[in-house]
């Protein structure tokens, strides 16, 4: 097992591009489900999530070619319509092929899903939906089980917006009879991103980028080609990172109205941040200015953001407070980021983080993904060095972090975890 080592106190300066969306290119991926032809992404990033559902949609009969940052895929119907479990229980995302397999196919069985070990996040939004669409849905032995002739047209209001289950009732929606209408949609770009593809196989969708989507079903779509968009919480991440440890860096191949929320707060802590088209400057002292922040779908600040705002703050002039409104129980980096010697209270969903004069180094596990990164940003700073155990969490969502790290001056380099017997 890997492990992420870093001595501290390194600034930070330079160029790096930021890499394709992981939460985007994972529906877009699903959706190639709904047509047969030949399918170019590009802009992919090398993660273990985009591998992952790779071998699910070839576990079931597509074929899936992986090129430098790219992948092409061909999809001339399934042999199979099970995400088996030993896949599924890796990755949340899964449940993407849902929606695709019963609109076209008419039946999916699908393993209920895994992925970070923080909170309970049901997928009953997707559910119920396809129940409107007239799926039959039956829970048996660990796996859905949804079946259906052709999906028909249904009003779906969400009680809350949530992204997953709006990308799964939009590539279900696009096949169905009729118009669909999801209301209280996500707005995420990710969505946004899912929509445009959708409507270059053919769909019709009005409301892209909004809370509502309007979707009339047709009776077949086509292939067709995309650039997956910037991810945001990799833009995010570094920019963060660079705060915290000071510096100068730009951030290339970024979109910065994706991160308006982001931007706001890392100047109000003392960040001099410049936008440009596809690009984000930031320079820093190293010395952040105590912000709060509350996390709220999209546009607010973003729950994905809410651990590496921890690990900034941990080191700020003064206390700020951290309120986590979307998965009230995602605090499992607090402890670790402890152990570096931050001073951190936690009340419900509410965490008072007390700035102090410096981190010091030690071993530290990573909990999930988000934690991870949370958890680098710290041991960039840390007096000595950091030893981050359980690694392969930051493999689902950042590619080669330790490497573009280094590009911009970090003491950061990866090694064999040693094993104690």
């Amino acid at each position: 097992m890997d492990k992420i080592v870093i001595q501290g106190g390194r600034r930070l300066t330079g160029s790096i591009a930021v890499g394709g969306s992981k939460n985007a290119v994972l529906p877009i991926l699903s959706s190639t489900m709904l047509a047969d032809g030949t399918y170019r992404i590009r802009n992919v990033p090398n993660l273990k999530d985009v591998r992952t559902m790779s071998r699910l949609l070839e576990c079931m009969g597509v074929r899936v070619q992986a090129g430098e940052s790219e992948l092409t895929v061909t999809m001339s119907g399934v042999s199979s319509q099970e995400a088996p479990y030993d896949l599924v229980k890796t990755m949340r995302a899964s449940i993407y092929v849902l929606g695709p397999l019963v609109a076209r196919f008419g039946y999916a069985k699908v393993s209920l899903p895994g992925g970070c070990a923080w909170g309970p996040r049901p997928v009953n939004l997707h559910l119920e939906g396809l129940k409107k669409m007239g799926a039959r849905i039956e829970l048996e032995g660990g796996y859905i089980h949804a079946r259906a002739g052709r999906l028909k047209s249904a009003r779906i209001p969400f009680d809350i917006p949530s992204v997953g289950a709006t990308c799964n009732l939009l590539m279900a929606s696009v096949l169905a009879q009729g118009t669909t209408v999801i209301e209280n949609a996500a707005r995420e770009p990710e969505v946004e991103s899912l929509v445009h593809f959708l409507v270059k196989m053919g769909a019709r969708i009005q409301g892209a980028g909004t809370d509502r989507l309007e979707i009339e079903g047709q009776d077949g779509l086509h292939a067709a080609e995309v650039e997956v968009i910037p991810d945001r919480i990799e833009t995010a991440t570094f920019l963060a990172a660079a705060h915290l440890a000071g510096g100068e860096i730009m951030l290339t191949a970024a979109q910065p109205r994706h991160l308006t929320a982001v931007l706001e707060k890392l100047k109000e802590s003392g960040a001099v941040v410049s936008e440009e088209e596809n690009a984000i400057r930031l320079s820093s002292d190293g010395k952040p200015k105590p912000v709060d922040v509350t996390t709220a779908v999209y546009p607010g600040f973003p729950t994905d953001m809410q651990a590496q705002w921890m690990a900034l703050m941990s080191i700020a002039g003064g206390s700020s407070i951290i309120t986590e409104t979307i998965f009230h129980d995602r605090f499992t980096h607090m402890a670790e980021l402890r152990r570096l010697g931050a001073d951190i209270t936690l009340d419900h969903n509410t965490a008072v983080v007390r700035g102090v004069g410096h981190l010091s180094g030690a071993h530290v596990m990573s909990t999930d993904l988000r934690a991870s990164a949370s958890l680098i940003m710290a041991g960039l700073i840390a007096r000595g060095r950091t030893d981050i155990s359980r690694v392969y969490h930051i493999d689902r969502g950042y590619e080669r972090i330790e490497v573009k790290l280094k590009s911009l001056g970090a003491d950061i380099w990866r090694e064999k975890e040693q094993l104690v017997t």
